[in-house]
């Protein structure tokens, strides 16, 4: 008895001792989880799903849904009909401790991947409805908001906020994703979308910040300059809604601008990021990167480097679509990479506990 009873007082005072070590460290692989969104494989997922894996060992925070796998060159990834997707984003959600994010790309026109063909309603693209009435993009935003609140989704990246400056665009105004050449048309067309989606409980994301309208290649491809094209009207977009209080999240560009970072493109810029965005413009809401398996940041930056510099950048989610290349493994990879960077001293946990608690933050709202 004796014996028994000094075990249980050596337990009692182990944990007391030991127990605030072992609850930092299990915090801290919930807030690196919180900070990763990522694509995956499947129209369904199951307990040995790698998508499931990470969502309950590894606290994913969020998910991106794509119609069409880059890697295979094939239609055939998440999106078969609505009712499937609802089942999926369900089930996806059912592993989860905290709510995820269950996210799209749902611009409308060249951008939607729930498209008519798998039994969902179609919209205009962002240039046609910019050139109409005001009452036809409150009406397609409506369509969108209902649509992707009925099969799960709760975050839409979307309206893109870039300015179609250059019409030639590729990735923007040769394929309609800008509302018009004139910012305050498109911070009005933003807003009326967001409003639109917000009121379905789905949260609407600016992108791409601080501008891609102008750019003369495709940041999937490659590094992108903007250095001789940008101006600072791209970012009244921004300016005018964030003062307005009316956006909660905005994507980052892959862009390099000379003129506002010699050295990183806007993705990896502290100086756009945190400099220009949180500090000058005044947001202090959710950062989230474009996706980090695109050309203009894997060609130029290896993982753990390009992952370090968008955290400290500012960024407060890092996405990888996992769809132009696939790894089962990368949320896991990202998840250690990050893990290192902290234990290292490189990174700060204060810095992994400000992205986390913008991230909380939003998801209470969202509930």
């Amino acid at each position: 008895m004796q014996f028994h009873r000094v075990v249980s007082i050596f337990l009692f005072v182990f944990t007391l001792l030991f127990q605030p070590i072992f609850a930092s460290a299990a915090d801290l692989d919930v807030m690196i989880g919180q900070m990763l969104m990522a694509g995956f494989r499947g129209y369904s997922v199951t307990e040995d799903s790698p998508i499931v894996r990470d969502i309950k060992e590894r606290h994913l925070g969020g998910v991106v849904l794509f119609d069409y796998d880059v890697a295979l060159g094939k239609p055939e990834r998440n999106v078969q009909s609505p009712e499937q997707v609802a089942k999926l984003t369900a089930d996806l959600q059912s592993y989860a401790a905290t709510s995820l994010f269950v996210s799209v790309d749902q611009e409308g026109g060249r951008v939607q991947r729930l498209k008519a063909k798998y039994g969902f309603t179609e919209t205009p693209s962002a240039q046609v409805l910019g050139e109409g009435d005001d009452s036809t993009i409150i009406h397609a935003a409506d369509i969108v908001g209902q649509m992707l609140f009925d099969v799960g989704f709760n975050l839409d990246f979307a309206p893109v906020a870039d300015v179609n400056v250059n019409p030639e665009s590729p990735a923007i105004g040769k394929i309609g994703r800008s509302f018009s050449a004139d910012p305050k048309r498109v911070a009005k067309c933003d807003e009326m979308f967001l409003k639109g989606l917000a009121a379905h409980g789905v949260i609407g994301c600016l992108k791409h910040f601080p501008g891609h309208g102008s750019a003369g290649s495709d940041s999937h491809l490659g590094l992108t300059d903007v250095t001789n094209t940008w101006s600072d009207a791209e970012l009244i977009p921004y300016r005018l809604l964030v003062k307005e209080e009316a956006v909660a999240m905005i994507m980052t560009a892959h862009i390099f601008n000379a003129g506002l970072d010699p050295d990183y493109p806007a993705t990896l810029s502290r100086k756009v990021i945190t400099g220009i965005l949180r500090e000058d413009i005044g947001f202090d809401g959710v950062v989230v990167t474009d996706d980090m398996n695109m050309k203009a940041i894997t060609a130029h930056y290896g993982q753990n480097e390009a992952i370090r510099l968008a955290i400290v950048a500012g960024a407060d989610i890092l996405l990888f679509g996992n769809n132009l290349e696939y790894d089962p493994d990368v949320v896991k990879k990202a998840h250690l990479i990050i893990r290192k960077l902290v234990k290292k001293g490189t990174i700060s946990k204060e810095r992994i506990e400000r992205s986390y608690e913008r991230i909380m933050k939003l998801k209470k709202e969202m509930r």
